[in-house]
């Protein structure tokens, strides 16, 4: 027991001193974590896990698209791409598709790991600011 709480604590000081960058990290990994449920919930024919699981994939795409800065180019172009996400989740749910949870799983991997480069750049950017 003492030991969750200490992991429960670790958790949400985790997210509070994240910055926005390491945060939409989370938010990545937390999808990643969901699409996999809801496919073995699928899989193992347990409709409420795969809905519960697909649901919150879904809620995390939602909140992608709702923190674009939409003054970037590059906003306009991943609007498009996470609604299609969302859109081939709902069809995964109706459907009970794993393939389609595939799908959007190798998006949000690809995206996943573009910002981690995008991460790591700022961060080597800011260590040769800081040694000038």
């Amino acid at each position: 027991m003492q030991a969750q709480n200490a992991y429960n604590a670790y958790k949400q000081n985790s997210v509070t001193t994240a910055s926005p960058g390491e945060l939409t990290l989370m938010l990545y990994n937390g999808c990643l974590k969901f699409l996999h449920q809801a496919k073995k919930g699928i899989l193992e024919k347990n409709i409420e896990v795969k809905n519960t699981n697909l649901i919150k994939a879904q809620n995390i795409i939602k909140e992608l698209m709702s923190t674009l800065n939409m003054d970037l180019a590059v906003s306009n172009e991943m609007l498009p791409l996470y609604d299609y996400m969302n859109r081939r989740l709902m069809e995964a749910n109706i459907k009970n598709d794993p393939s389609i949870i595939d799908e959007v799983e190798s998006l949000v991997v690809e995206f996943r790991d573009t910002w981690k480069e995008v991460i790591k750049f700022n961060r080597q950017k800011q260590f040769v600011g800081n040694q000038l």
